[in-house]
């Protein structure tokens, strides 16, 4: 088992990765949960055929009581009316503050599960185990949960940390190679922002495969990363926004196809590439990183660019959590594997775009 601890003061919790992780969930559970009795448990209706029963039988066998949950899947189950069905649920279910929330599929589940477990009862423990690519090297970890609302995406939501991550490879085996391939905008993000010899890996084993082979180490290092980061600022108010490469301009791609017709990864694809393009022409980004970076993201079935209006990109840089004022902060890459906050007016950022 690969483990790594992420040591925020009284809120210390360990990723762990391994195959074949997900039959061990009951004993891993207990030990951070020694007084827990019931275990709420909110999954969607892809993975719930497919690990329900497994995480269940695990969850008795350490003498838990569990309550399953099951949200239809898809990003429209990330709202408020889906949030309160689930506190009424936790409620039937006689959720008390010694016991806990579990989220057993990908982002959207675990952000609307760790939402419910922020606010229910104000808080109450929560894990995290994780059935996507993008759900294991990025949302599962770090603490921030949310739910969209009309206006966009994760405007409502808390930092609220888990008390564990469970992430077990194997499951990985039954994604959609589309799925898999959004997880892999996650991926490459970390090798531009923070690891250059990560990316070059990457540029080596350019296939699910040949990913597969190598996965708990790319689990790892991705993770890794994320907990260094999230140890310095957890609160994303400074070093943090790193992790928000392609993402400012990933999220208008997601308004322009109104939230359906690219997925998150694809958006942050095609937003790592054109923020890339954005420093090359403000002299910061060397030219061949943004074509080796459009390569990459291609290479696993990615877009290199998403049309989008001038009216979708303010709209979206309007929204964005990291401005402040007339100021945005966009990421922008100096070098490989190194990035930078470079504020700027979003005038200005919708005159380049």
């Amino acid at each position: 088992m690969k483990t790594l601890t992420v040591a925020l003061p009284g809120r210390d919790y360990e990723i762990c990765i391994q195959h074949g992780l997900l039959n061990q969930a009951g004993t891993a559970c207990r030990q951070v949960l020694p007084h827990a009795t019931r275990l709420f448990v909110v999954t969607d209706s892809t993975v719930a055929p497919l690990y329900q029963g497994k995480l269940e039988d695990s969850l008795a066998a350490a003498g838990f009581h569990t309550a399953v949950h099951v949200v239809p899947a898809g990003e429209e189950s990330k709202c408020a009316a889906r949030l309160a069905e689930l506190w009424e649920a936790m409620m039937a279910a006689g959720l008390t503050r010694s016991d806990a929330v579990v989220a057993l599929g990908g982002g959207v589940v675990g952000d609307l599960a760790g939402f419910a477990a922020a606010t229910i009862l104000r808080g109450v423990d929560f894990i995290q185990i994780p059935t996507t690519l993008l759900s294991q090297v990025d949302s599962s970890v770090g603490g921030k949960v949310a739910i969209d609302l009309e206006h966009g995406k994760n405007l409502a939501g808390a930092f609220w940390q888990p008390r564990l991550v469970l992430m077990d490879p194997e499951v990985l085996d039954t994604l959609p190679d589309q799925v898999f391939a959004d997880g892999m905008a996650e991926v490459i993000k970390y090798g531009c922002i923070a690891d250059g010899d990560f990316l070059r890996f990457l540029e080596r084993h350019a296939s699910r495969g040949k990913i597969m082979e190598e996965i708990e180490s790319v689990l790892y290092t991705c993770c890794d990363i994320k907990r260094n980061v999230v140890e310095e600022d957890e609160r994303d108010t400074g070093a943090r926004m790193i992790l928000n490469f392609g993402h400012t301009l990933g999220h208008a791609y997601e308004l322009a196809g109104r939230y359906r017709q690219w997925t998150h990864g694809q958006a942050v694809a095609a937003g790592m590439v054109r923020e890339a393009e954005l420093g090359v022409g403000l002299g910061l980004t060397p030219p061949s990183l943004a074509v080796r970076i459009g390569e990459l993201v291609q290479a696993f079935g990615l877009p290199r660019a998403i049309s989008c209006s001038p009216e979708e990109y303010a709209a979206a840089i309007g929204l964005d959590k990291k401005g402040s004022g007339d100021r945005i902060t966009l990421i922008l890459l100096d070098r490989l594997g190194h990035a930078m906050l470079y504020p700027m007016k979003k005038d200005k950022l919708l005159d380049l775009l």
